[in-house]
């Protein structure tokens, strides 16, 4: 447990450190709050994302590829995608609650956010 923990960590900061050292100097309240938005919805967004996509795609291969001959297999397989799509569901909804609440307060970030792939709606 300690070995994850230490390698979960040391992957954070090794993906934190270009975000840190690129920041602007933070003067105020506002800016922080900016900041950690803007960190979460280009960062931690997008892995959440990628790692539900890979939990609904291995369920998928095991279902359909490992789980040929297994209903046991076929079954854990199915749940994998349950779950990711479950996962999808609910980062979809979070993701738009947060967009409502940052646009609504607007933490000092003067432009609209948009959602994934939708480029001309605001």
């Amino acid at each position: 447990m300690k070995k994850a923990f230490a390698l979960t960590s040391g992957i954070i900061a090794a993906l934190a450190i270009p975000l840190i050292s690129s920041a602007a100097p933070i003067s105020n309240i506002s800016d922080v709050g900016s900041f950690i938005i803007n960190t979460i919805n280009n960062v931690v967004v997008p892995v959440l994302f990628a790692v539900a996509f890979i939990v609904f795609v291995w369920g998928a291969f095991s279902t359909f590829i490992l789980g040929a001959n297994s209903e046991e297999v076929k079954e854990k397989g199915k749940n994998l995608m349950l779950w990711g799509l479950i996962g999808f569901f609910v980062m979809v909804s979070v993701w738009g609650l947060v967009n409502i609440l940052t646009g609504s307060v607007s933490f000092g970030n003067s432009s609209q956010t948009t959602l994934p792939g939708a480029t001309g709606i605001r």
